[in-house]
């Protein structure tokens, strides 16, 4: 069977595809790498917004496995590709949730180490965000609503405030269903055909 055609919307980019000419026979790894992050950041944000009532570990395998690994070949499959916008996303990301897994296991938590591993992230994620610009509308508001998400959780940490803390869990359910929906619509997209799910244009054009 023939490969269908990529939807009819040539000036809105999928996923987190920069303008770069695609590797044949390498798919596209973005919605693997969005729902990996989306999973992993659902599970952790429901237990900082303090909705869970569990053990508060129900993440802590999927953010090795799934937030982590998947998420680290998702970056690597982005690299083959020649994205470096994808392939330095997935990657980071991938290694924060495989150090925040060696962290909880090898450790006791520490709100002010949590804080300041938080507040390391959200200088990274900024310059990101500012990347993100470039690619489309809908990655956009993935890393925007992590900026939030972040920056609400290292100051609730560092201060060990409990009500920032669950401000910031709040933010992080939003930023995930915002990832996936982004993934949802890469998968959706890949089919081709005219009707495709909008993410919406660059908001800063080349």
């Amino acid at each position: 069977m023939a490969e269908p055609e990529a939807p009819a919307a040539p000036r809105q980019r999928n996923s987190v595809e920069p303008a770069t000419t695609g590797i044949a026979g390498i798919a596209d790894p973005a919605p693997l790498g969005l729902a990996a992050f989306a999973l992993t950041t659902f599970l952790l944000s429901s237990d900082n917004a303090n909705i869970l009532h569990g053990s508060g570990n129900a993440w802590l395998g999927y953010g090795l496995a799934y937030g982590g690994l998947i998420q680290l070949l998702a970056g690597m499959w982005e690299f083959r590709r020649g994205n470096v916008f994808g392939a330095t996303a997935f990657s980071s990301y991938g290694g924060f949730w495989i150090g925040l897994w060696f962290y909880f296991i090898h450790n006791a938590p520490n709100t002010k180490d949590l804080g300041f591993i938080l507040l390391a992230f959200a200088i990274f994620n900024l310059y990101m965000l500012a990347c993100a610009t470039r690619v489309n509308a809908a990655v956009t508001a993935v890393f925007l609503t992590l900026q939030l998400t972040e920056i609400f959780l290292f100051i609730g940490f560092l201060a060990d405030n409990t009500n920032i803390i669950k401000v910031g869990g709040w933010i992080g359910i939003v930023t995930a269903a915002t990832a996936w929906y982004t993934s949802f619509a890469g998968v959706f997209n890949s089919f081709g055909g005219a009707r495709g799910l909008p993410v919406g244009r660059p908001l800063m054009r080349t």
